[in-house]
């Protein structure tokens, strides 16, 4: 792929010139099949056979990626002709889609498309009604006889009935009839609630699928953070206040499950917790204080005042405490802080970071941004102009991992964290709008 001439490049900042040299990074590692483009998940990787084209680590990814640069500057031929490739792969592969969730299937799908502004989400919208059981949406990686009872389903917001009512929200803020999808995602999870003395719960899979003792992850990504957050927005768009009250009861119990202290708020990651499941306590998107700290945005957004006595954003901003007086992003001990992308690692706090500072302009959050930004500069690997990062696994004999490639483990999504500071930086206070943050960037 050609990349963006240094002429029509202007004046950067060191985020700007590691930006760019990081995409022009992942656009080299774009194949095609005729006219198909195709990643591998990670440099010099042969082609992904279930995960080719979703959001988390596929080609969908680099959708979020192009809407970030453009922005920034203008695409480039190539990168207008890679777009339309993108979009009209995602489209192609709807009718037979039989996944729902928003790492990978339709939900991903309906992100990548409105992040290109391009059409075929209702299609998508169509095809996961079509795939509606009465329980909700079975997914292949529940097949496991040892753990899930038959036709088992998910309540969280990435994997299961939670991220399919994200995207139903999203499909309707963007005009598509997905009303009926919506109220249906909305009434599954109203149905698999469990009633605690402190308020409400919801784990990964209901009890009812599960054959050993739960393990629950109570935060954004597979539980109880990511579920309310997303009742709660469900509330106010689909005017059903039963599910603003669902979600302010969830985050009720949720406050109960973690410690706030001088150090901020912060949930374990994993409920019982085992020494197997590495520290107890992270603080990146998907299991920790950026991550949880979008239900109480969501619940502001829904008028919801108070939590547990205390303010809904003052829950939220004890949330960000806790990652600043972790340490984060330093790598203080082997296998604390050892990935630096969206999903897991420094680039999603950091977007976190902003989407608040643009919400609330607390320079605390601008600050701990760049901060953020800066340990991603140190941490690049240079190769000529390229730039990548090389993620660490400190239990293998070596322990870099090889560069990834895509969204959200990747330096495509760490590149776009990159171009947005540059640009904030710069006096653009824009921020994209996507289905997992948009309420966190409304008052």
């Amino acid at each position: 792929m050609e990349r963006h001439p240094d002429a029509e490049r202007p004046a950067m900042t060191p985020y700007g010139a590691v930006a760019e040299g990081a995409w022009g990074w992942v656009l080299e590692q774009v194949r095609w099949d005729d006219d198909v483009p195709w990643i591998p998940e990670s440099a010099g990787g042969e082609r992904q056979t279930e995960y080719a084209d979703g959001m988390h680590s596929g080609l969908g990814g680099l959708a979020h990626t192009l809407a970030e640069i453009k922005l920034t500057r203008p695409w480039t031929d190539d990168e207008q002709h890679l777009a339309s490739a993108i979009a009209n792969r995602i489209r192609s592969t709807i009718p037979t889609e039989a996944s729902v969730t928003y790492f990978d299937g339709l939900p991903s799908g309906i992100g990548v498309l409105t992040a290109l502004g391009e059409p075929g989400s209702a299609a998508a919208v169509e095809r996961a009604l079509e795939l509606a059981t009465g329980d909700g949406w079975h997914e292949s990686y529940l097949e496991n006889e040892e753990k899930y009872r038959p036709g088992a389903v998910a309540n969280d917001a990435t994997l299961g009935t939670a991220g399919v009512l994200m995207c139903a929200l999203w499909a309707l803020r963007h005009g598509e009839a997905a009303r009926p999808l919506a109220d249906r995602a909305a009434d599954h999870l109203l149905a698999e609630q469990e009633e605690t003395p402190s308020g409400l719960n919801w784990l990964f899979v209901p009890r009812r699928f599960v054959l050993d003792p739960p393990v629950e992850m109570p935060n954004f990504s597979h539980g109880l953070a990511g579920i309310a957050a997303v009742l709660a927005t469900a509330g106010v768009e689909l005017g059903r206040p039963e599910l603003v009250t669902a979600a302010q009861r969830g985050a009720e119990h949720l406050v109960t499950l973690g410690i706030n202290d001088d150090k901020g708020f912060r949930v374990p990651r994993v409920i019982p917790w085992a020494e197997r499941h590495g520290d107890e306590y992270t603080y990146n998107w998907c299991h920790g204080g950026p991550g949880t700290s979008l239900l109480f945005t969501a619940l502001d957004y829904a008028g919801v005042k108070q939590v547990a006595g205390e303010s809904t954003m003052t829950w939220h901003r004890r949330c960000l405490d806790s990652v600043r007086s972790s340490g984060v992003p330093e790598r203080i001990h082997p296998g604390f802080w050892d990935n630096d992308g969206r999903c897991c690692g420094t680039a999603g706090v950091g977007d976190v970071c902003l989407d608040s500072w643009h919400r609330n302009g607390d320079e605390q959050d601008l600050e701990f941004a760049v901060r953020l930004a800066d340990a991603l500069v140190e941490r690049a690997i240079h190769d000529g102009p390229s730039a990548y990062w090389r993620f660490i696994e400190y239990r293998n004999d070596e322990p870099l991992l090889p560069p990834g490639v895509g969204w959200m483990q990747g330096a495509a999504g760490i590149a776009a964290y990159l171009f947005r500071i540059e640009r904030v930086l710069g006096g653009d206070q824009r921020a994209i709008e996507r289905m997992d943050n948009w309420w966190a960037l409304r008052r």
